[in-house]
């Protein structure tokens, strides 16, 4: 163990080191806000109101659903849709019916969704309409046997639930229609039902998973992160006691962070949930939206990844807007530049602080303070209470001191159970009881924390993580590629941008375009390469290896080059 924790000193005395976590499974939370704020609004989507009381309700339909399905402890449900109320009620009833959550990317193409469906062996999948065809076309190939169907003006208010398919028509150029029998399901049918009695369901809040979260491998197939009702738990309480500030006023969240993405997941659904707080959702980042519904909404936090902040900083009218209620943000799943940081404090008057986290810790393990102590620029701040941190040796495996540079090692009660049906990678990202991060890292005397570099090779574009190999494997597969590797490249807006360097077999013929129609077919649309570059060859080792890094160092000197130029 880290002994010193020397971050501890610069706690505030409204923040404890440790705290005392809660016995109870995650969707009890969802019962005692509604017992205890039944009228209170816990969901704003679109100008739809819903209470706490309609939300537990909705979500004992859906268990009890679920339950008449078959569905038992253990069984896998998958969730394909962006941020609505549907994402938040079927989150909460699958965990009521006992099943574990498989949170799945409503951006996902076939090839992507088949793998998961597979892996996790999920029985049933609750998607869009404009996605059903998606998910009826893998399932054959897959253990689902029942696709629930829901749409975005299911939960729209008159008149926007009339006018929203007209729009959906032009936007996706098709009309989808589901009929309630079989393996197919309708939820605004699974939404008559009368308010059935709970499922009966014995959970261990420290063995029993809630969710199985996929990462990406860097050197394989993407991971189910098995994350356990205590480690969600743990996290969401760590995350109200940082937020100490205003709780008794209450909080109105912007749900912005998609849920399907860990940090969104607990930092605003868990924590809204637990809290009694109310989330303003929006399905999608759209500049204009974003800031005429803080402008009407007046939430009051805002928890985000850069890219949003960049955005928002940059639209050419945000002088007509009013985004004062914002009092903090914390943002991840990427560096926050300082001057980004600044900006975006002196037009709110709130905190935005930078904070760090992984899948496997549910995610949050560091951040700045938010008030009451000095912000450290450039560093990721400190470990939350009850989360030690280390900075380990990749040479031994020994702890480091200040100021020396190593991986950055974890421990605390929101680290994964293990990756799903991996023991062996399981164990090999522990190291003596620490969660070894592959981010390379340093701690300053005062026990603040910095990242300097990443060991893996993922590239974090607009707040996604993307892992080369998966690209490449479809590059592969095109007839014409050789060879083909991809790479992080910087970029002043994404943070990084993907770039796909490409040997052509002799006497084959591509363009850009050719390749990018290629790849939109297999990928989700921020996996897929924004720019090409064909070479007569690649930069290898001796024995043939491809050096990634060596071709991330020409673009950075490129770049340098013209700079000074």
């Amino acid at each position: 163990m880290n002994d010193q924790k020397l971050w501890l000193q610069h706690y505030p005395e409204e923040i404890p080191a440790e705290l005392e976590y809660s016995r109870e499974p995650l969707q009890n939370y969802l019962k005692q806000s509604a017992a205890k704020f039944p009228q209170k609004s816990a969901i704003h989507f679109m100008g739809k109101e819903l209470s706490y009381k309609e939300v537990y309700e909705s979500a004992l339909k859906f268990a009890r659903y679920l339950k008449n399905l078959g569905i038992s402890k253990g069984d896998r449900v998958a969730i394909m849709l962006p941020n609505t109320p549907q994402s938040v009620i079927a989150y909460f009833g699958s965990l009521m019916a006992g099943a574990i959550v498989v949170q799945t990317n409503p951006l996902y193409m076939e090839r992507e969704l088949e793998y998961q469906m597979k892996d996790s062996e999920a029985k049933v999948i609750l998607t869009l309409d404009i996605l059903y065809p998606r998910a009826a076309k893998v399932k054959p190939h897959t253990s689902l046997q029942h696709i629930i169907v829901t749409a975005i003006k299911d939960y729209l208010p008159f008149p926007k639930n009339l006018i929203y398919p007209f729009i959906q028509k032009k936007q996706y150029g098709l009309v989808v229609t589901v009929e309630h029998e079989g393996s197919q399901h309708l939820f605004t049918e699974i939404m008559k039902m009368g308010v059935p009695e709970e499922v009966e369901v014995d959970i261990d809040v420290e063995q029993d998973l809630a969710l199985l979260q996929y990462t990406g491998g860097t050197t394989g197939s993407p991971k189910g992160v098995m994350l356990t009702h205590k480690n969600l738990v743990a996290n969401a309480e760590m995350c109200s006691v940082w937020l100490y500030k205003d709780k008794e006023k209450g909080h109105n969240i912007l749900g912005i962070l998609p849920f399907f993405h860990v940090f969104g997941m607990t930092t605003v659904m868990i924590f809204s949930i637990m809290e009694g707080h109310k989330m303003t959702l929006l399905p999608k980042f759209d500049v204009l939206t974003t800031l005429k519904t803080i402008q009407k909404q007046k939430p009051t936090l805002f928890p985000g990844a850069p890219t949003m902040y960049i955005a928002l900083l940059n639209y050419p009218d945000l002088h007509r807007f009013d985004v004062s209620s914002i009092t903090a943000c914390i943002s991840g799943s990427a560096p926050l530049p300082v001057e980004v940081q600044e900006k975006f404090e002196k037009l709110t008057g709130g905190k935005l602080v930078e904070g760090y986290g992984l899948t496997e810790t549910s995610p949050v393990t560091h951040s700045n303070f938010l008030w009451d102590r000095p912000r450290i620029k450039g560093s990721i701040g400190v470990p939350w209470p009850d989360t030690d941190a280390a900075i380990l040796s990749m040479e031994t495996g020994e702890q480091l001191g200040p100021n020396e540079i190593g991986e950055l090692g974890v421990k605390g009660p929101q680290v994964m159970k293990g990756y799903w049906n991996r023991p062996e990678e399981t164990e090999q990202v522990f190291k003596d009881g620490w969660l070894l991060t592959g981010d390379i890292g340093y701690y300053d005397d005062k026990g603040y924390f910095y990242i300097v570099d990443r060991k893996k090779d993922m590239i974090i574009a607009g707040g996604f993580n993307i892992y080369p190999r998966e690209i490449e494997e479809v590059l592969y597969e095109h007839e014409a590629v050789l060879e083909a590797v991809v790479a992080g490249i910087p970029d002043p807006y994404r943070g990084e941008t993907v770039k796909a360097y490409v040997v052509l077999k002799e006497g084959k013929q591509l363009t850009e375009e050719d390749m990018n129609d290629f790849a939109r077919k297999h990928l989700a649309a921020y996996k897929v390469p924004r720019i090409y570059e064909f070479r007569d060859e690649l930069p290898k080792t001796a024995v043939g290896k491809i050096l990634r890094r060596a071709l991330v160092d020409e673009e950075k000197k490129k770049i340098d080059d013209r700079k000074n130029a």
